[in-house]
Parts: C-alpha cells; sequence; structure tokens
C-alpha cells in the first residue's frame, strides 16, 4: 500500500513539474519562446534549417511532436495556412496562440513601396487568461483567411520582437501558472536585450537620410523599413522575378538611389541579385530573415545599409 500512495505522489509531482511542449514553425519563433520559456519549455521546430517556410512539407518524425504537444505558437508564415487544419486535427488538445497578436501586419505589395501609414499597435498589458487560449484556438481559422495577403515578416522589427515577447509570456503564464514569476523574469530580460538593439540601429542609421533605400531580393524587410523611415525596393514580387525591361529599371534605381548592396536570402536564387549588383557595382550580402540570431541579423542590416 505505501509503495502503491509512493508512486502515486511522485506521479503527480512528476506532473506538476512537466515541461510545456511547444512547436513553433520558424527558427526565429525558437530563439524568442527560449528567452522566456528557458527550461521550462521543449521546443519543437517545423521549418528546419535552410529551408523555405513558403514549400516547407513536415517529417513523419515531426507529426509526433505534434500529437504531444500542449501548445503551437503561430506567427502567420505561408507553411501554416497549408498544414495548421491538418496538426489541429491530429491533436485536438493542442492549443493554437498567434505570437503575432495585437501587430497590424502589412500588404507585401504596400510594404514595397513603403506607403502604408498605419501603425504598429503594440500591446504589452496582460491579458485576463479566462478564455484566452480558447479564443484562439477557435480564432485562427479566420484568421488565416485574412493572413494570405499579408507580409508575416513581422519578426524584423525590434517593436514587434517586444510585442511577441509579451504574447509568449501571457500564454505561457496562462498554462503553466506555476512559473509565472519565472517567465516574468525572463520577460524583463529580454525586453532589455530588445531595447538595446532598437538603440543599437538607431545610432547605426541616424546619419541615414529618411526614406533612403535598400534594394532586397525578396520583399521580406518593410516592417524594418517602415520602423526606421527607410524603403525597400523589391527585385522579386509576388514570388515571380522580373522581366528584363524591369531588370534594367532597378538598375537604373539601384545607382541613382546610391544603394550600398543588394540583399539576398540563401532560401532564394541568387541569379538576378548577382545580375544587378554587377551593373551597380555594389556586392550582394546574404541577410536572411529566419536568421534565428535576430539581433545580430537586424544589427547587421543596419550596418550594410548605413554603410558602417
Amino acid at each position: 500500500m505505501k509503495k502503491v500512495l509512493l508512486s502515486i505522489i511522485m506521479g503527480l509531482t512528476s506532473f506538476a513539474y512537466a515541461n510545456v511542449n511547444a512547436v513553433v514553425s520558424i527558427l526565429p519563433q525558437q530563439t524568442f519562446l527560449k528567452k522566456i520559456g528557458g527550461d521550462k519549455v521543449n521546443i519543437a521546430l517545423m521549418v528546419k534549417p535552410g529551408s523555405s517556410p513558403h514549400s516547407y512539407e513536415p517529417k513523419p518524425s515531426q507529426m509526433k511532436s505534434i500529437s504531444q504537444a500542449d501548445i503551437y505558437f503561430t506567427i502567420g508564415v505561408e507553411f501554416e495556412h497549408n498544414w495548421l487544419d491538418k496538426f489541429t486535427h491530429q491533436n485536438k488538445n493542442m492549443i493554437i496562440s498567434n505570437m503575432g497578436e495585437n501587430i497590424v501586419k502589412f500588404d507585401m505589395e504596400e510594404h514595397s513601396h513603403h506607403d502604408h501609414e498605419e501603425e504598429l499597435h503594440d500591446k504589452h498589458e496582460e491579458k485576463g487568461h479566462d478564455d484566452h487560449a480558447k479564443e484562439n484556438h477557435e480564432k485562427h481559422h479566420d484568421d488565416d483567411h485574412d493572413e494570405d495577403s499579408k507580409d508575416p515578416h513581422i519578426w524584423t522589427t525590434p517593436a514587434n520582437v517586444k510585442t511577441i515577447a509579451y504574447n509568449i509570456f501571457n500564454e505561457l503564464s496562462l498554462i503553466d501558472k506555476t512559473n509565472k514569476d519565472y517567465y516574468r523574469k525572463n520577460l524583463e530580460t529580454f525586453i532589455k536585450e530588445i531595447d538595446q538593439t532598437d538603440k543599437k540601429i538607431k545610432e547605426l542609421l541616424k546619419e541615414t537620410a529618411k526614406n533612403s533605400k535598400f534594394m532586397v531580393f525578396h520583399p521580406a524587410w518593410g516592417y524594418f523599413a517602415h520602423e526606421y523611415g527607410l524603403t525597400q525596393l523589391a527585385i522579386e514580387s509576388g514570388g515571380k522575378n522580373p522581366k528584363p525591361k524591369q531588370i534594367a529599371f532597378l538598375i537604373e534605381e539601384a545607382k541613382e538611389e546610391k544603394v550600398k548592396a543588394v540583399f539576398t536570402a540563401p532560401e532564394f536564387s541568387t541569379s538576378t541579385a548577382n545580375q544587378i549588383a554587377q551593373e551597380v557595382g555594389v556586392p550582394v550580402i546574404k541577410v536572411s530573415p529566419l536568421n534565428p540570431k535576430w539581433s545580430q541579423n537586424l544589427i547587421g542590416l543596419a550596418k550594410a545599409i548605413s554603410g558602417k
């Protein structure tokens, strides 16, 4: 009898101290969740390094992580639009939580032309937790429909990363109340890192003219451009490479705007970017929005744009 009671107590204890099993879509999410969740959260990553979230298909071993997950953190990438329904069907108890909640998303085309003046909303207040997870779970189907035409790269500016951090804290505090103070301490530390990153970027760009333009292959840096008063010139639009006449126009525009580099990501072909860069006489710099070292990545981009 004593052995049975001891076994039950040990089982309850280990349940009480069990980690949260979470799944994320892309590498930056993994970084942000680790910052807040620390060693209290087990994180499974869907889109593996070097792969594109536009076309990735999960492996059978990854579907096992879905079956064991307590929560899936979404962020609006195309991969989720194709697979999230399948994931929720496989694990009906899994909570769906949007890391990008309270961030206003822009259309990809509007980002490219830097003419969207709608403000980002940055609500950092803690939420009432009673119905939060249930609402997120029921709401994601409606959100997906609207997200198809939006720019998902919301994590490319410190202001949005700060909102993401609060969203993660709110959700983890809801499903793991025991460790709320632990998550809060991690949040406070991460917020300081975010503020330092923002300060460094502003220092690098302080002598860069307002609406100064930088050229990218894929328009993944619109939020960054909007935040710091810049304009991104996109080579590729709507998933299509430019035609010869468009390339000629881009070359002339790059020369006129005195762009200091052409930015590409490892997930995309560099042939057109190389052609334009060679004609303009500037280097091609590979910088991926999927880089897990989010702070160094944004600071590096600011350095390259400013020429410092």
